[in-house]
């Protein structure tokens, strides 16, 4: 006799979609410039039986790595993934297929493909008989692993976040030009995180040549994390031979330039993109009209004098103020990290 309560049984397909989003966070800068999808195959019953990520380039897809881990029992199951699945072939073959073959019953996933050369998964799904449903968290997939992905598809330039940390007063650097440590250890072990995540990390030559950083990515213990981001030095002024960002620990490329439309252009094959520089190059950023989302790290400090975190950002009156929308606001040890998206779309 089957047991009732187990007919009555109805799968957490958001939980299932919060998982994949886990997924996805976790391939975050490593399948460039493919974007990093994750995916949950649930078995007929609607238990777990698979997890999977999209892998770098050349690798499988999210939807792939989890049904290797399904195997025969995703059949007659469900697939829960962040993106629609892809409907080409390229050093891959489509995710859709491979769900027809698995014998997937149902597909859900949060957000429909904009690319239009993988695009069409959905209706190839259909086609063979799959149910599919679509929207799904589509606003946490939206916001979350995929945003600087789907910015690309929509813009063709890469999502650009502006990072900075100041204290209560705005300002970024002391009178006599000091300015580390503003924030304390956990916010800075926060950016490294972050870092380790993105394609690439802007400075300016002033940066560079007052602060000599590695701007690499490290871990907690100091040592460099597996992934590093490209190092992009911007201006004219030469940098010394011996300058540490000239070191082997990640690539580095120079721009002679301080426009960042030349900036991003030479960026152009590159998704996730954060300007670390100073107050400067963070104007000219801004002024530019290009800057998706700042990220202030705000310490418990006054400075009283020195440089503003920004300068020079194309605004003579106050009506003429670029204004944001606060996306969040965290705590980490004695600093508030604060997310703010332009507030004319509220979200790019």
């Amino acid at each position: 006799m089957s047991d009732p309560a187990a007919s009555d049984y109805v799968p957490d397909y958001a939980a299932a979609m919060r998982t994949a989003i886990d997924a996805s966070e976790s391939a975050r800068g490593r399948t460039s410039p493919n974007p990093p999808v994750g995916a949950v195959i649930l078995d007929a019953a609607g238990a777990v039986v698979g997890i999977g990520s999209t892998q770098p380039p050349g690798g499988p897809h999210a939807e792939i790595m989890a049904l290797r881990e399904a195997g025969d029992r995703a059949r007659g199951g469900t697939a829960v993934v962040t993106l629609e699945p892809c409907n080409h072939t390229g050093r891959t073959g489509p995710c859709a297929v491979a769900l027809i073959d698995a014998g997937i019953a149902h597909v859900i996933h949060a957000v429909d493909d904009p690319n239009p050369v993988a695009m069409g998964g959905a209706d190839r799904l259909r086609d063979a008989g799959v149910v599919v449903e679509s929207g799904l968290e589509a606003d946490a997939v939206s916001h979350g692993p995929l945003r600087a992905w789907l910015h690309k598809q929509r813009t063709g330039r890469p999502f650009v976040t502006l990072k900075y940390a100041a204290g209560l007063d705005g300002r970024s650097a002391a009178a006599d030009g000091t300015s580390q440590w503003i924030t304390g250890p956990d916010a800075r072990a926060h950016v490294h995180a972050e870092r380790a995540k993105l394609d690439a990390v802007v400075v300016g030559t002033g940066t560079v040549l007052a602060d000599d950083p590695l701007l690499t990515a490290r871990l907690t213990d100091g040592s460099n994390a597996a992934r590093q981001p490209l190092r992009v030095v911007v201006g004219r002024r030469e940098i010394p031979a011996g300058a540490r960002i000239r070191g082997d620990d990640a690539q580095t490329a120079f721009v002679r330039s301080h426009d960042p439309l030349d900036v991003l252009a030479v960026l152009a094959d590159h998704t996730d993109v954060l300007v670390e520089g100073g107050p400067t190059l963070a104007g000219a950023f801004l002024a530019a009209g290009v800057v998706d989302r700042i990220v202030a790290y705000i310490a418990p400090v006054v400075l009283g004098s020195g440089r503003a975190a920004v300068e020079n950002a194309g605004v003579g009156t106050i009506a003429d103020a670029l204004r944001f929308s606060i996306e969040s606001v965290q705590t980490l040890g004695t600093d508030l990290v604060v997310v703010a998206v332009p507030k004319e779309t509220g979200v790019t």
